[in-house]
């Protein structure tokens, strides 16, 4: 079985790495197109075969979409007319449902993805869903591809606003609050690429702490807040200047842009 990548971007370089690196893919050919050839000639290390056209990757068991969504409409017309067989169609285009990719594509077996930029470390949480005639099979192999960049999810498509939002949007929101960790560190005296490296470190134990616990959060919480302590001052000024309100508020408004742009 062959994989085709249409677009070398950031998400597939990472994408590619993954699969590179996890084993699983050693035996299968791995092939790629972007106008900037560059980007291919990068990726040559990890078993990348470079194609000139996109034709030329129309004839892969496995088309890999990952231009972005305003370049759909100049590829696929081409991919359309260039597609002999039956190939597995995975999309990892923002915003972009599977119906459109039916319209434009014909009746073939489409999965939808949506990884996040952890993926380039091999961090990701990435959700997908497929059409209905994708199969199970179709379904295995899309959720062992994306588990070499991080953790995999199947969910409804219309969760996936939700899910840009949270899984999508949010490592910004951690990266601010890593930040924002380091600089009252500075300001206190620490070099800030030693603020950093405790602060990213802290937030990292903290989130592996949730996945691994049966508890909610706010017992979590509580473990760290002793009587009189000084953790729960801290807790009780981010509560008093509206930090979970902040929080809702971003979310809220990243759905509601998703919601625009889906239309």
């Amino acid at each position: 079985m062959n994989y085709a990548f249409i677009g070398l971007g950031n998400m597939a370089s990472a994408i590619i790495k993954g699969m590179a690196k996890s084993g699983q893919f050693t035996n299968d050919e791995i092939l790629g197109f972007d106008i900037i050839e560059k980007k291919a000639e990068e990726l040559a290390d990890f078993g990348l075969k470079t194609c000139n056209s996109i034709e030329k990757v129309a004839a892969a068991d496995v088309i890999i979409l990952a231009v972005k969504p305003q370049i759909l409409p100049q590829v696929l017309p081409l991919l359309k007319g260039s597609i002999i067989n039956q190939p597995l169609i995975i999309s990892i285009a923002a915003g972009k449902e599977i119906a459109y990719f039916e319209h434009q594509l014909g009746k073939l077996p489409i999965v939808r993805v949506m990884p996040n930029i952890n993926a380039t470390v091999g961090a990701a949480t990435s959700a997908y869903v497929g059409n209905d005639i994708a199969t199970l099979e179709n379904k295995q192999l899309v959720a062992r591809l994306f588990a070499t960049v991080g953790t995999v999810i199947e969910l409804p498509e219309h969760l996936f606003g939700v899910f840009g939002a949270v899984a999508g949007a949010s490592p910004a929101f951690a990266y601010m609050y890593i930040d924002s960790l380091a600089r009252v560190a500075v300001a206190a005296g620490m070099t800030k690429q030693q603020a950093l490296d405790i602060a990213a470190s802290t937030v990292f134990g903290s989130a592996k702490m949730v996945l691994a616990s049966s508890e909610h959060p706010w017992s979590l919480i509580d473990k760290v807040c002793s009587p009189g302590g000084t953790t729960i001052e801290g807790v009780l000024s981010l509560q008093a200047d509206g930090f979970e309100d902040a929080v809702h508020r971003a979310i809220a408004a990243v759905i509601e842009k998703d919601k625009k742009l889906s239309k």
